[in-house]
């Protein structure tokens, strides 16, 4: 069996749903931290629209709001990094259309845009002016839409194993797509849709939903990349289904991008190692440098 295959033979079904989302396990408010969560539902474009804040206003000046996976819950894309990113900041996370408590809209389609515009409809709701911005997998490709649609909300931004053009992925993904079923979902993406969705009998048409955003994925166009004006990191595992090349192609089409590739990582565990990404996302979120277009460090901003 080839690199690549290995690569891919375990993460098959949960590439189904969509980009593959953690399947870290744990609470996200743990007992101990539970004082320092607040939860609720927002109206957000015909939603009602689960969120958490955690951590305290004062702790920083601007909030982080955390984006999630495809098919997935704050849970079980951010068990492992919001304790230690809310430990000096306050952070926003919600759940997107048909995801975890927040209920679906049964005819209108998951779009990475309107997930975009119902994310600056709840910092409208919520009084809040700009944030940064962390998106994982699907959650990353909602992120470079909110640069695009909202640019006044965004200060900095993470793209954590998002892509911008199908070839971005790994040929696999695409094969593993033509048996996507609701069956072949990870255990723990199922059980977490059973547990906190208000309408667990709805999983067929939420998995079917999940994949059909992804079948219909087109290519970014290099302009809207380019005109992406928010310094930008780019993060990538080294054996994540996203090409490592591509998340470097990524990198020098954004006008003020950076570029992370984490070692000893994949599309899953990306996102399970507090001592890799909370370290560099934070450095990033709190340091004004950026590069500018010719790839050469000359100013600061």
């Amino acid at each position: 069996m080839s690199t690549n295959s290995h690569r891919f033979s375990d993460a098959a079904s949960a590439l189904a749903v969509t980009v593959l989302t953690t399947l870290a396990g744990g609470r996200v408010a743990a007992a101990a931290d539970a004082a320092n969560v607040q939860t609720g539902y927002a109206p957000v474009n015909g939603l009602r629209m689960y969120y958490e804040i955690h951590g305290r206003a004062e702790d920083t000046g601007v909030p982080l709001v955390l984006l999630h996976g495809g098919g997935s819950t704050i849970e079980t894309s951010f068990a492992e990094i919001l304790p230690s990113l809310s430990s000096s900041r306050q952070v926003i996370a919600f759940e997107q259309q048909g995801h975890g408590h927040t209920a679906d809209i049964v005819d209108r389609p998951f779009s990475f845009e309107q997930s975009a515009d119902d994310a600056a409809a709840l910092l409208r709701h919520l009084d809040i002016e700009s944030a940064d911005f962390l998106g994982y997998s699907n959650g990353g490709n909602v992120a470079l839409q909110i640069a695009v649609r909202h640019p006044e909300r965004v200060r900095r931004l993470v793209a954590v194993s998002a892509m911008l053009r199908r070839d971005g992925l790994y040929p696999e993904f695409w094969e593993s797509m033509k048996n996507a079923a609701p069956e072949t979902m990870p255990d723990e993406l199922r059980q977490a849709y059973h547990d906190v969705s208000p309408h667990p009998e709805q999983l067929e048409m939420f998995h079917e939903k999940c994949a059909r955003r992804m079948l219909e994925f087109r290519d970014w166009r290099e302009e809207d990349v380019r005109a992406i004006r928010a310094p930008t990191l780019v993060v990538v595992g080294d054996a994540d289904i996203v090409r490592p090349e591509h998340a470097v192609e990524m990198f020098r089409l954004l006008p003020r991008g950076r570029l992370a590739v984490l070692p000893g990582t994949n599309h899953m565990t990306v996102v399970q190692r507090p001592d890799l990404l909370v370290s560099v996302v934070e450095a990033f979120l709190g340091t004004p440098g950026s590069r500018p277009s010719n790839g050469r460090q000359t100013q600061m901003d």
